[in-house]
Parts: structure tokens; sequence; C-alpha cells
């Protein structure tokens, strides 16, 4: 049985890509969340007035890889701690966010933050500014078929991904 997790964490081309090559994901895609336009397109997604983020789907298999995994990957790729830009792209559509589909996805989201958050304190580095929302009653709107799978059509396409650069305590993993 497969489980699907939402994950926003800036340009969602590059991270699409670091997610659908984890071992246990079954399919990703990419589209929009947490707006108030129905249907939106990316260019209205990108005037920031539709309110949407740029999402990742992730279907994947929690008898190869846990959500638990998932979420240390998310936290690592990008820098949770910059408000609705990530690198160059600056704007509410790449904020970080994760929408969680289950009451135990929520858990986990939040606690993760909370031991990533003492990480990144170490480091001196601020605090976190992801939402963490239940992804009940909001929709997924998927995206144009050319953002799917973007940089596997386009292998040296664009993939701006900010990271701090500090490693999720895997010690702390169950």
């Amino acid at each position: 049985m497969s489980h699907t997790a939402y994950f926003a964490n800036g340009c969602f081309w590059g991270a699409e890509r670091k997610f659908w090559q984890l071992a246990g994901v079954i399919q990703t895609s990419v589209g929009y969340m947490g707006g108030n336009k129905l249907d939106p397109t990316y260019k209205e997604v990108c005037t920031g007035t539709t309110n949407h983020a740029e999402i990742v789907e992730v279907i994947f298999d929690p008898e190869v890889i846990t959500y638990q995994r998932l979420l240390v990957e998310f936290w690592e790729m990008h820098d949770p701690t910059s408000l609705n830009q990530q690198g160059g792209d600056i704007g509410t559509q790449y904020r970080s966010a994760i929408y969680t589909t289950s009451n135990d996805q929520l858990k986990q989201a939040l606690a993760s933050k909370d031991v990533y958050q003492v990480e990144l304190s170490k480091s001196g580095i601020g605090e976190i500014v992801t939402q963490i929302l239940p992804a009940s009653g909001v929709t997924y709107w998927l995206a144009e078929e050319y953002h799917q799978k973007y940089l596997a059509k386009n292998p040296n396409g664009y993939d701006c991904h900010s990271s701090t650069g500090v490693n999720y305590p895997m010690a702390t993993l169950s």
C-alpha cells in the first residue's frame, strides 16, 4: 500500500528530482497547493497573487522508505529558515511547507522540525519558517506537463536549491 506526502521547498524541479531518486519513492509529480485560485497556471502562480506554493507530490512505499526519511531529505535539501525564498527564487510560491495526509504525518513533521531546529540553532542559524499544515481540504493542482520530471527532460536545467549545510541528526531516527 502506498502513501502520499506533499513538500514545498523552493523550485519544484530540483526538489522533484531529489525525491524521485530515492529508493522506495514510487512516483513524483509537481503542482501547486495552498492558494486561493481554482486550477492555477504556472504563470498565475508566479505573479504571487494566487498564494500557491510549488509542491512536489511524493507517492512512496512505507515498507521501503519511511515518511521520517522523506522528512530528513526535505529538511536537508533547502533552507527552511528562508521566508518565501530559496536562493535566487523569490516569492510566496517558493515558501517552505509540508502538507500532511494523516495525523501521524503531522506529528512526525512537527517533531522533525523541532529536532532540526536544535541542530540549526547549534550552528547559529535562525528559526525555521516552514508551514506544516494538514492537506485535508487543500487541493493539489497538477502543474503543466512541461514541468513534470523537468530535469529528466532537461538534465542541465535550472536546479536552484539553497541548503543550510546542516545535516539532520540521524541518531534521532527510530
